[in-house]
């Protein structure tokens, strides 16, 4: 029996502290391992397999193990190779070792050690090759570098940890399993080191050779640890989610029956609808059926995140049975005073919901919280080449991910990153899901086979153009009946110039209507703006120009005076560019806007007489819900700038080409009435 004592002794993997002892590469080993045990056992894998995955999650700081890695942490002395390196050179060394207790394929084996190395987020990428049976290029040079002592005694450590998994096998994988596996495991790993290399949680332990006893210490305090750390979700909440009575598609939602594995539902109803709720609905069952730790919402825009954020944080009581971390994720969370908020009464109390401090620590982090809000961008991160891409995917794949105005997604650029970001939640068997009030029947298809793609199925039919939808593929979802809106229909009207436009808003601000004009550019709004004011309206400007904190500043302005709990009768006009047509929860009495994509015309449209439990009809100062629309007089012949004198640059949004070798067109409305129905409104 080799003498363990005095392998864990000879290897540092921590340096001391300030009057502390070292401590052993072999016991912070263990201890990562214990952490990313209690990560592994909710996967639904079977119990050979979660030990091997254990087992490789000790290995991973084998090259810790190695003279050079001593010499750094004692002498400062610089490394030729990095430790992670050396751990897969090491692993690929002793793979006979590793056969005997694992099993499974050689293949299978080096690209699980590649994910366990490649933790700190990337993979190695040095040679590893075999010529004519001796280690080629720069894997001899690296195991030169660790020693022979190194190499005897990490074969010794592998033996050893073996017998502490008794029962690991990878026997049975297939080739697509073990990829999956591999960027699950890498992503999982990381967290796992994360937590147990905090010295809080896991301090500095002299030296022994009871690696057993060790271990089961090292449980005790890895169940502590990620309780601290936020990362151990409360179950969901049981009764009523809201005291309203359901609407249609929250009725909906509410019945569904679940799939097996993976599930992606799709929410499409008009704005104002409750799309939100009934998400949120669906995602509690989704939770209590075991589909998914806690949410990831994904907005277009910070203020859409922030404003959701807002709405989803009165919620949470009534979702999980317990105090859940949660996260705000975006760039410019610090300025939002509900997470600011939030975080202070999470410091002043452990069971309130919010964010730990090892959440807070780095942003890095943001995606493991059980409760997420955050931009698109940060989840779309985890389909790109980017450091720390297995993390991401792990944490949002831990979570149900629900993507708010994924209509917005359908551009080649963002549409590509959705769609493979999709196939990677379904591949680690993570479910989803996707809101919009005007997602094209295209999109539909491609995003759900993507996501059926990515869990290894056939994707069904599309089911076709049926309006309101709820989605699931391979579930008969229960059809939803279109709701009467309390708002009857809306009217087109076709103004044909900003002077006009400009004579409209006057006139209703005046008899107390809160209006809107929706400008397509900042210039053309600035000086809309200014133009009301000279007339002696009452005007506010919003735009994503404003520098953050003042942006911030007419946000919370635009939402007090135009939202959901504004006065009947405010008498104002809030001048916009898109910023106001996703997620932001505003009602106006009277709205123009330039002449925009169809999708953007739904959405801004959405906001024009939305709460009528609040503001009936009767007690609005205008008899009933108009779009004006800004456009110049529709014609067969049109130039390239047909409409630059009524838009200006903003003719320039919304442009697509005209196919290969052609300029670009601005949009265009079909020949129609100067009043019409909004789906007459046909853009280029």
């Amino acid at each position: 029996m080799a003498d363990l004592a005095g392998i864990v002794a000879r290897w540092p993997g921590k340096s001391a502290p300030e009057g502390g002892i070292e401590h052993p590469a072999v016991l912070h080993m263990l201890d990562v391992a214990a952490v990313a045990e209690r990560l592994i056992a909710p996967l639904p894998h079977p119990e050979p397999l979660k030990q091997a995955l254990a087992l490789l999650c000790a290995l991973h700081d084998l090259g810790k193990i190695a003279e050079s890695f001593r010499r750094a942490l004692r002498e400062g002395a610089p490394q030729c190779f990095r430790h992670w390196e050396i751990t897969e050179a090491l692993l690929r060394l002793h793979d006979d070792t590793l056969a005997r207790h694992l099993g499974g394929d050689v293949g299978d084996r080096h690209l699980l050690d590649a994910a366990a190395a490649g933790h700190h987020g990337r993979p190695p990428d040095r040679t590893l090759e075999h010529r004519s049976g001796r280690p080629a290029g720069s894997w001899r040079q690296m195991l030169e570098a660790a020693g022979p002592q190194a190499v005897t005694d990490a074969a010794e450590v592998i033996a050893a940890f073996a017998r502490l998994w008794p029962g690991a096998s990878l026997a049975g994988l297939e080739e697509a399993e073990t990829r999956r596996l591999s960027w699950l495991l890498n992503g999982l790993l990381t967290v796992a080191d994360w937590v147990g290399s905090n010295a809080l949680w896991f301090p500095p332990a002299p030296p022994t050779g009871d690696l057993a006893a060790y271990v089961e210490a090292a449980r005790v305090r890895a169940g502590a640890a990620l309780r601290e750390a936020g990362l151990v979700a409360p179950p969901a909440a049981t009764g009523a989610l809201f005291d309203f009575a359901p609407r249609p598609m929250q009725a909906a939602c509410a019945d569904l029956p679940l799939r097996e594995g993976p599930m992606l539902a799709l929410i499409e109803d008009e704005t104002g609808s409750g799309k939100t709720e009934a998400a949120l609905i669906l995602a509690r069952r989704m939770l209590a059926a075991g589909k998914g730790q806690g949410l990831y919402v994904a907005l277009p825009t910070m203020a859409t995140a922030d404003a959701m954020f807002a709405r989803l944080r009165a919620v949470l009581p009534r979702l999980f049975d317990g105090a859940p971390s949660v996260t705000l994720a975006h760039g410019r969370a610090g300025l939002s005073e509900d997470w600011r908020d939030l975080a202070l009464r999470r410091e002043r109390g452990q069971d309130e919901p919010g964010p730990t401090d090892w959440l807070r620590d780095s942003r890095r982090r943001a995606l493991l919280a059980t409760v997420g809000v955050g931009t698109v961008d940060q989840a779309l991160l985890a389909a790109v080449r980017a450091k720390h891409a297995a993390l991401r995917q792990y944490g949002l794949s831990r979570n149900i991910l629900i993507v708010d105005e994924v209509h917005e997604m359908g551009d080649p650029y963002m549409g590509v990153l959705l769609r493979q970001l999709l196939r990677i939640q379904a591949a680690l068997g993570g479910s989803a899901i996707l809101m919009s009030a005007t997602l094209p029947q295209g999109l539909r298809a491609e995003l759900t086979a993507a996501f059926e793609e990515g869990a290894g199925r056939a994707a069904p039919p599309d089911p076709g153009p049926a309006y309101p939808a709820l989605t699931v593929p391979g579930v008969a979802a229960p059809a939803v009946a279109a709701a009467p809106s309390a708002r009857g229909p809306v009217r087109v009207e076709r103004l044909a110039d900003p002077a006009a436009a400009a004579d409209l808003l006057a006139q209703a601000a005046g008899q107390g209507a809160a209006c809107v004009w929706v400008r397509n550019a900042v210039d053309e709004a600035i000086a809309a703006v200014t133009d009301l004011r000279h007339r002696g309206v009452a005007a506010d400007l919003l735009h994503a120009r404003f520098a953050l904190a003042d942006r911030k500043r007419h946000e919370a302005a635009a939402l007090s005076a135009f939202g959901k709990g504004r006065a009947d009768r405010p008498g104002r006009v809030l001048v916009a560019t898109q910023v106001v047509e996703s997620s932001l929860d505003l009602d106006f009495d009277v709205m123009v806007s330039d002449l925009a994509p169809m999708a953007a015309l739904i959405q801004r449209a959405g906001r024009l007489w939305r709460h009528m439990d609040r503001r009936p009809a009767g007690a609005r100062p205008v008899p009933g819900p108009v779009l004006h629309v800004l456009s110049p007089e529709p014609g067969p012949e049109a130039g390239a700038d047909f409409a630059a004198a009524e838009l200006g640059q903003g003719v320039f949004v919304g442009i697509e080409p005209d196919g290969p070798g052609h300029a670009h067109r601005p949009v265009a409305a079909q020949p129609e009435a100067k009043t019409a129905p909004l789906a007459a409104i046909r853009c280029a």
